[in-house]
């Protein structure tokens, strides 16, 4: 059994379309109003479980750690609901209820029509995870899972909390052994303290563009190669919007007996999202959760192989075509609302 441990915040999100961004202090009426379920890694899962088949379902089980309001508040049954089927193949039991608490991170978006821009405000009052409680949620989750000595496991962070976060994967590293376990970072959030130390112990790391030009790079390759010595990942990808992403690999070379450390040998990958077949622009409709569409792109085509590990393993070709899939799949998100018609991009690589 593959199993796949997302940890990151669940939010309900308020989004306001509008014609154009207000200025201070103006009135203005909004186009349409949604409200749906968001958060970084419940969208990757929300995807991820409209591209498994019924293969992947049996093989690979997915757990959310997020923290939550109280567990008979009304946020949780519209979080539950908001996953649609694949609702009953996810496990939220390790998910921390705050008693007390009736409401979850909530999120308000407002969509510009004219720029495409979206203005974020986030409010959250529910306590934080600590490491202890994430401590005895791996002990539980090792305890009741772990029942063939070939399980293998992914952690995939959000990164809301680095110092937090840092302790989690020390604590795995120190009760699970390297073969069968993989772990995945998202630096994305600009001047975020503490997002380097995150990437340093990850072995996948996820990059957005606005991070990456906080640090000055002004493409994907620049920031790959540029934050390449200060971590042990393998896989490297950074996100560029409408230019595509890029992956560096890395792998390590055997050094004679006497070498004082192995050698390393990068390659660096790019795509760029592909043309419609009329030869029209790509019409953008919905940008939120594009980034976390092209994680669950990657993560799916990674845990539907034949091996959890293909990142440090597999073929260029593999790899390309990885990149390739992730990519098209981001593309494919922002041409409509949500993330339901992105089952029709179910495939194995």
């Amino acid at each position: 059994m593959k199993h796949l441990v997302l940890t990151g915040a669940c939010a309900l999100d308020t989004i306001l379309t509008v014609p154009a961004y207000p200025p201070e202090d103006a009135k203005q009426r909004a186009s349409s109003l949604q409200v749906r379920r968001g958060g970084n890694c419940p969208n990757t899962l929300e995807v991820l479980h409209h591209l498994f088949s019924p293969s992947d379902q049996a093989n690979i089980k997915t757990h959310l750690i997020s923290t939550l309001p109280a567990q008979n508040s009304p946020a949780i049954t519209k979080i539950h609901s908001s996953f649609g089927p694949g609702s009953t193949k996810i496990d939220f039991s390790p998910c921390i209820h705050r008693e007390g608490h009736t409401e979850s991170v909530s999120s308000y978006i407002i969509r510009s029509l004219e720029t495409g821009s979206r203005t974020v405000v986030n409010y959250n009052d529910l306590p934080e995870m600590t490491p202890d409680e994430f401590e005895r949620i791996l002990d539980t989750l090792l305890l009741s899972n772990s029942k063939e000595e070939e399980d293998s496991w992914w952690f995939h962070f959000e990164g809301r909390i680095p110092s937090t976060t840092l302790q989690c994967i020390y604590y795995i590293r120190t009760h699970l052994p390297p073969n069968t376990t993989t772990i995945s970072v998202e630096c994305e959030k600009p001047n975020r303290e503490g997002l380097t130390s995150l990437a340093a112990e990850a072995d996948v790391v996820f990059y957005s563009a606005s991070w990456a030009e906080s640090r000055g790079y002004h493409n994907p390759e620049a920031c790959l190669r540029g934050e390449a010595p200060s971590t042990r990942a393998s896989l490297m990808l950074c996100t560029w919007g409408a230019s595509g992403a890029g992956m560096l690999t890395r792998r390590k070379l055997g050094g004679g007996s006497g070498a004082k450390e192995l050698q390393e040998e990068d390659e660096y990958i790019h795509h760029s999202p592909a043309t419609p077949k009329d030869g029209k622009p790509i019409k953008v409709v919905d940008t939120i959760g594009a980034g976390d569409t092209f994680i669950a792109g990657v993560l799916y085509a990674s845990l539907s192989s034949s091996s959890l590990h293909m990142v440090d393993a597999s073929s260029s070709s593999s790899q390309k075509a990885k990149l390739a899939f992730a990519v098209e799949l981001a593309t494919k998100k922002v041409q409509d609302e949500g993330f339901a018609h992105l089952a029709a991009q179910q495939q194995q690589l």
